[in-house]
């Protein structure tokens, strides 16, 4: 009986290791946007092109950081690449950003 119970639990404690990396995988992702399908352009009839290039003519001057925002997620919301940013803001730490600080866009 002993052997039996044994290889139940080897069973059972694989089957909890891969479900918790499923479950890391799936809270990263959704973390990071991962899965979202507006960043594909699908279900946008193919116009997510010009969009984006109407977006960046309008682009504005500046941006007011808010709590728990990142360079990566700044950029995504104002259509401004990371390294135009940090170009435009050389004094701001990109790995401390401050609720209520200005960065320049363009």
């Amino acid at each position: 009986m002993n052997k039996r119970s044994s290889a139940t639990a080897r069973i059972v404690a694989v089957a909890v290791l891969v479900g918790a990396f499923v479950l890391v995988v799936v809270v990263v992702g959704g973390a990071l946007g991962g899965g979202s399908s507006d960043s594909s352009g699908h279900g946008h009839g193919g116009k997510s092109g010009h969009h984006a290039q109407q977006a960046s003519r309008h682009t504005q001057k500046t941006y007011t950081i808010e709590s728990g925002d990142t360079l990566i997620s700044i950029a995504h919301r104002t259509g401004v690449p990371v390294f135009r940013i940090e170009e435009l803001n050389p004094e701001v730490d990109p790995q401390i950003l401050i609720a209520g600080e200005t960065l320049k866009l363009r």
